[in-house]
């Protein structure tokens, strides 16, 4: 199902929750909140990290004190989606996109949005000979650089949450280095080389979606959002002088190829068609901006 923004709410309820308890099933007709749901109490889940009060999450006695849809201090507490729901009795955000069959924060560190930032790379796959391969339908064939996650094994886009003081930019550049090419472990001169890299190919990007995000760990409290940047290697030749590898919480990265039924975690399939349908229906093969 589709729900009110275009968005699937089908992996936010999926069960059981990560590491978690069973969801409470729900019913596609029964997801908005203005549909009454007599008896709808779900359990309350919260991992157990976050009983730790790590720094990146919110304080739960603090309820009440939070400011919902503002810049809450450093905490960006505004919804892609525009205003949602406050629950009188809990004073807790409601899902937009509706029931989720969890209450509480799952896994995610802030009740209401916590915001990421997903970077989609790109080029055309090549034959030895530097010619770029074609389908049977006489389209380029498109890669993307994948990696896989180690929480779930899953394939995903090497993106991560936006930290307090950072833009979509910098949060993109710096989980492409740490998830796609190991710049954690780098020595210092390789480390900055790469940063060079990565600040070209970053230069020019593509807003793709910006929006929520149907992820496993949304709760009916908490959710993902995220920025969807396209960045499109033209010439294939950003990358030659640097190699792939698996970093930070990524156990293994490649370029991958797009297929229409490919499949990843969350919403990324769907952010990796729309830079593949940008590219070849947007505008003419060759024509794409260079990097």
């Amino acid at each position: 199902p589709e729900s009110r923004f275009g968005m699937a709410h089908k992996n936010a309820r999926r069960s059981p929750y990560q590491g978690g308890p069973a969801r409470l099933p729900v019913l596609d007709e029964n997801l908005s909140w203005k549909n009454p749901l007599p008896g709808y109490k779900p359990e309350t889940y919260e991992a157990p990290i976050l009983k730790t009060q790590p720094v990146w999450a919110d304080n739960p006695a603090a309820i009440r004190t939070l400011k919902w849809h503002i810049l809450d201090g450093k905490t960006d507490r505004r919804s892609h989606e525009g205003k949602y729901g406050i629950d009188d009795a809990t004073g807790l955000p409601l899902n937009p996109h509706g029931r989720t069959g969890l209450a509480g924060r799952g896994l995610l560190g802030k009740f209401g949005p916590n915001h990421a930032a997903d970077p989609v790379v790109t080029r055309w796959a090549r034959y030895s000979n530097g010619e770029i391969m074609l389908d049977v339908l006489a389209k380029p064939v498109m890669e993307f650089v994948s990696i896989q996650r180690t929480d779930t094994g899953e394939w995903a886009l090497p993106g991560g949450m936006v930290e307090p003081g950072d833009n979509i930019s910098i949060t993109c550049k710096k989980e492409f280095s740490e998830e796609a090419m190991n710049a954690l472990e780098m020595a210092p001169e390789e480390a900055a080389a790469v940063r060079a890299m990565l600040d070209k190919v970053f230069h020019h990007g593509e807003e793709l979606y910006k929006g929520y995000v149907d992820d496993p760990r949304n709760t009916d409290n908490a959710w993902m959002e995220t920025v969807a940047v396209h960045f499109h290697d033209e010439s294939g030749k950003a990358f030659s002088k640097f190699q792939l590898k698996a970093g930070d919480d990524a156990k293994n990265v490649q370029w991958a190829r797009y297929t229409p039924d490919i499949k990843l975690y969350a919403s990324h399939a769907d952010f990796v068609r729309r830079a593949y349908d940008r590219l070849t229906t947007a505008r003419p093969h060759g024509l794409t901006p260079r990097i």
